[in-house]
């Protein structure tokens, strides 16, 4: 699958590991049970918001298989556009229903801001 996958998007896997590494990711920090909120930019241009321990699996599990949200999958392939580290899972969750409360021009102003 990930093969098929690849040759319709070449440079997905690519780019996302460009990606995190411009946003200063690594996967030790996402090992020791920080949580991020995250925004991804789906095909059609809309925005999803969610939360998780490591960045990495969940961006491949948003772009491939069943364990991304039901919204993502129909709109594949995503791209992370923001994230932002948080203390615990309490402060990533409160953060994230911050992020989904502003309207779509407001979110794009902040990934802009990065």
């Amino acid at each position: 699958m990930k093969q098929r996958f690849l040759a319709l998007i070449p440079s997905i896997e690519t780019s996302c590991k460009d990606l995190f590494r411009t946003i200063g990711y690594n996967r030790q920090m996402s090992e020791t049970n920080h949580w991020f909120v995250y925004i991804l930019s789906c095909c059609d241009n809309s925005l999803y918001t969610g939360i998780t321990t490591n960045l990495e699996r969940r961006i491949h599990e948003h772009n491939e298989g069943n364990k991304g949200a039901k919204y993502t999958r129909a709109r594949r392939p995503v791209t992370l556009v923001y994230s932002e580290a948080a203390l615990d899972r309490s402060a990533a969750t409160r953060r994230e229903m911050e992020l989904k409360s502003l309207p779509a021009d407001k979110k794009r102003n902040l990934i802009q801001q990065t």
